[in-house]
């Protein structure tokens, strides 16, 4: 899977994205320290390789992942430079949530993020849906970045 590159100074804007899902009392935010377990829980029964990048973006001040979520039930997340800088990822809505915008949301409020940290692109490593990323943020694929950071990792 080959990385793909955003440029963050040609978002579309998150503004936008968020207020689609916010009809339907969806809410997209920064994740709080304190909601480490219940995010962990999460991923671990949905994105179960992806726990460890999860977990070092609580470790960051501020947090870099962010949440969707309606009252109490969390229905995705996208973090930012867990593997390594200017990094998008991992991020992840369930099936029975997608097709409502919240992944869109998310993608684009953590790009902004990054934007706001002062990165004029943003890598998406390791990238799945392609095309998502291509319709929603611009993304292009990085030639001859397969396997890209993630050469040689351990399994």
């Amino acid at each position: 899977m080959a990385d793909m590159l955003v440029r963050l100074y040609d978002l579309p804007p998150a503004a936008d994205a968020v207020a689609a899902v916010a009809a339907d009392g969806t809410v997209v935010r920064r994740a709080l320290v304190p909601e480490r377990p219940v995010v962990n829980r999460f991923v671990a029964t949905h994105f179960s390789p992806w726990q460890a990048e999860v977990d070092v973006c609580f470790a960051r001040q501020p947090v870099s992942c962010f949440v969707a979520a309606r009252g109490d039930e969390l229905l995705g997340f996208a973090c930012v430079e867990a593997v390594a800088r200017g990094f998008f990822g991992p991020t992840g809505v369930p099936p029975a949530q997608r097709g409502r915008g919240i992944g869109r949301a998310l993608l684009l409020v953590a790009l902004e993020a990054l934007r706001d940290s002062g990165y004029a692109y943003a890598i998406i490593g390791g990238v799945g849906p392609a095309q998502f990323y291509a319709r929603h943020a611009n993304a292009m694929p990085i030639a001859g970045s397969d396997p890209g950071i993630y050469r040689g990792m351990l399994r």
